[in-house]
């Protein structure tokens, strides 16, 4: 967003160098005029350096846009730099790079938009003509027109800040551009692609639908709560949608199950009130390792009572949820009131809430004109409220997250009016964002194997919905 502030994207008609007329034109020159935004974008390059595990021991940004980012990063994180001349001088020591060259070391590549990948490509080639390696690229915006794919073809891993697909999402949530010129500019792109990925293993490159937003492009939407932000941030850190449902007795099991599965998931919820040996030191337990493994606590407490009373329900009593539970849920029944008293205690906090617009067992009284109610009722509250427990997409709004519960591999019910969905089903066909899963992983002999399977179904079920065939 920050990016189409400044003018660094623009949308019209240009011509491009190569004589073609395009819907988007990219102009990140201009960074270089707002510092805060050019320290950003190298640390993000950075991150997205490391993220990947990339392994160097100098940097070269090619020229010239991408001289200061590689310049910032360099200088932040005490790497050397060498500087790539698009010629050599015809006089003092006609040198193509400018530095401390050393035979052997690895070279990470910096770039700012990358189309066809030949600019990285050249810039590697003097590299490595000097004795340098190269192996990685970093790029602040890929077009997504062949480029990541010509450079694997050359050795070269490119690993982008942001795809021209995530960015594109990213605006139209935001209201930034309508629906017709990110059609028009996705028809472009794939119109005019420089190197397509069947050249190189027989096979299309997948293509993002515009209309659908990835876990991360909403997180970066102005109006996602930070709860709901923190969750997608995670989500897509740790490919993983899959939150399991921990409900046991003893508090030894609940937290062995946060500390094995902790790494595959996204949530952990918990129903406290069953267990037998409850104290303070679950507590912060608990949050210990929802740090040490990134995924948050949904305690699953359904409030359904007056504002004062789910007050003192939320913060006091021997469970003291507030204190650790970074997300509660609540009935609706009772009306705003039971929003307003849960806010109260955990605005202030950075808690988050989750109201219960549908449920998984058979004969349920939600009706389709209460789970409305619902939904409006989150919509008046987007400071607290953040989405639902729901059997689907209830709300087009894609700062809303969907939980499902009553998930396991094999569609059916149990003899207590639970009815099971598959993850599939769940996030392909009903559009919602997280599985939750109980019963399909707990009372498995080897839970974590069962939750890696369920991780892994409700992933691909993600980005099966996300993509599409070009």
């Amino acid at each position: 967003l920050k990016l189409h502030d400044v003018q660094a994207v623009k949308f019209g008609q240009f011509k491009l160098k190569s004589g073609l007329t395009s819907p988007i034109y990219f102009d990140l020159r201009v960074i270089i005029s707002h510092p805060e935004l050019l320290r950003q974008v190298s640390s993000l390059l950075y991150k997205c350096a490391k993220d990947a595990e990339a392994k160097f021991d100098c940097v070269c940004g090619v020229p010239y846009t991408a001289l200061p980012l590689a310049t910032i990063i360099c200088s932040t994180e005490d790497f050397p730099m060498l500087i790539r001349r698009k010629e050599a001088k015809d006089y003092g020591t006609k040198k193509l790079i400018e530095g401390n060259v050393r035979p052997g070391d690895v070279c990470l590549i910096v770039e700012d938009v990358v189309t066809s990948g030949s600019s990285v490509l050249e810039t590697a080639q003097v590299l490595q003509t000097e004795g340098l390696k190269v192996t990685d690229a970093v790029v602040l915006l890929d077009r997504e027109q062949g480029g990541a794919a010509r450079l694997t073809v050359e050795g070269i891993a490119l690993h982008p800040v942001i795809s021209i697909s995530t960015l594109l999402s990213v605006l139209l949530g935001a209201g930034r551009i309508d629906q017709a010129t990110c059609s028009s500019v996705e028809s472009f792109i794939q119109e005019n692609q420089t190197f397509r990925a069947s050249q190189v293993n027989g096979s299309s490159a997948p293509k993002r639908k515009c209309a659908e937003l990835s876990y991360g492009g909403r997180a970066a939407l102005p109006g996602t709560h930070p709860v709901a932000s923190r969750l997608f941030q995670l989500m897509e850190q740790k490919s993983s949608n899959l939150c399991v449902s921990a409900d046991v007795t003893r508090a030894e099991e609940l937290l062995e199950i946060a500390d094995t599965l902790g790494p595959l998931m996204c949530v952990l919820k918990t129903h406290v009130d069953i267990l037998q040996d409850f104290g303070s030191g679950v507590r912060g337990r608990l949050t210990e390792l929802a740090e040490k493994h990134s995924f948050l606590v949904f305690e699953d407490r359904k409030f359904a009572d007056i504002g004062n009373t789910v007050k003192h329900q939320y913060e006091g009593g021997m469970y003291q949820i507030s204190s650790w539970a970074h997300i509660v849920n609540a009935h609706a029944v009772p009306g705003p009131g039971v929003v307003e008293g849960l806010r109260a205690v955990g605005q202030s906090l950075g808690r988050g809430c989750l109201l219960i617009a549908q449920m998984s067992s058979r004969g349920s009284l939600a009706t389709a004109e209460y789970t409305q109610a619902v939904v409006k009722m989150a919509e008046d509250y987007p400071d607290f409220v953040f989405g639902f427990i729901s059997g689907s997409k209830i709300s087009s709004k894609p700062e809303h997250v969907h939980m499902t519960p009553g998930v396991q591999m094999q569609s059916g019910g149990d003899g207590l009016g639970q009815q099971y969905s598959t993850p599939d089903e769940v996030i392909g066909s009903k559009g919602s964002d997280i599985i939750i899963v109980g019963r399909g992983i707990i009372a498995s002999a080897d839970r974590l194997k069962a939750a890696e399977e369920y991780r892994r179904a409700g992933w691909e079920s993600y980005l099966s919905r996300l993509s599409m065939l070009s």
